[in-house]
């Protein structure tokens, strides 16, 4: 992100539409935080120009990036843990509305978190810098691999009751 405003974040160096502004804003889930900034989406982030500029949170901040590559309408996305610093109402947002988002795109969403896993057509699974495995959720599942230990690890969490 850059001490610019948050339209030139997101547009940078192609042209600024407005129509297409709003619908990135909303498919991201930035719409609501726009109206109540000082200047709309002509708020500069950070303070280091302006005192009146838009501290964005982590997880903000990775919405204005992928209101970015949206906006650039590129054909292949990469999705560097794009979550890690969302809320789990935000986070279950961007998983339920995945497809959406990235419509008519090939996307490589990249996690740690294995349950982001299960909204996506493959999965390939790396250790040691090596491809360990690949198919869907449900056939790494039923292997009963590397995939199902690790999922089956994060997955505990949620399902040990009595904590």
């Amino acid at each position: 992100m850059f001490s610019f405003s948050l339209k030139d974040n997101i547009v940078l160096t192609l042209p600024y539409e407005e129509k297409k502004m709003k619908f990135v804003l909303a498919r991201v889930g930035l719409s609501e935080k726009v109206q109540t900034l000082p200047k709309g989406i002509d708020t500069i982030l950070y303070k280091n120009f302006a005192e009146d500029g838009f501290e964005p949170s982590g997880g903000e901040g990775q919405k204005i990036a992928l209101a970015r590559a949206l906006y650039r309408d590129a054909s292949f996305v990469i999705l560097d843990e794009p979550t890690a610093a969302w809320d789990p109402r935000a986070e279950y947002e961007m998983y339920r509305n995945f497809n959406e988002i990235v419509k008519g795109k090939t996307a490589v969403y990249i996690s740690h978190r294995m349950s982001s896993t299960k909204f996506c057509d493959k999965v390939a699974v790396f250790e040691k810098g090596e491809l360990a495995e690949y198919g869907t959720h449900e056939t790494l599942m039923s292997r009963k691999g590397l995939y199902k230990e690790l999922f089956d690890m994060q997955a505990q969490y949620y399902r040990e009751s009595g904590r």
